[in-house]
């Protein structure tokens, strides 16, 4: 009885959300945003800042969701219902990386 609990805790939690401290960052080609002025690249630069602080506040709130689904009914109920960012956050923090990568090859300030 207490393998058949201790395995549906586990795959209850595997299901669940990550928080995104703890998503890497796609990878994006560097390349991407090589053919924009310093003041385009600030203008993406703020775009996708704002863009991840708003999936990142996102995918905080399918953690606690998971949290309690899983507390409550054992089910993580965020990522069942599509509200897991996982993905975009990825995306945004690759884009952000690339931009200041193209940020420093054009020696912007």
């Amino acid at each position: 009885m207490k393998r058949i609990v201790f395995a549906v805790a586990v795959l209850s939690l595997a299901g669940c959300a990550k928080n995104p401290e703890s998503i890497a960052p796609m990878s994006m080609p560097v390349n991407a945003y090589s053919g924009l002025s310093c003041a385009q690249l600030a203008a993406e630069m703020q775009r996708s800042s704002l863009a991840l602080a708003q999936v990142e506040a996102g995918q905080r709130q399918a953690v606690t969701g998971d949290a309690l689904g899983v507390f409550l009914i054992g089910v993580p109920v965020s990522s069942l219902s599509g509200s897991d960012r996982e993905g975009l956050v990825a995306q945004h923090k690759g884009e952000v990386i690339a931009i200041q990568a193209a940020q420093r090859n054009q020696q912007c300030p």
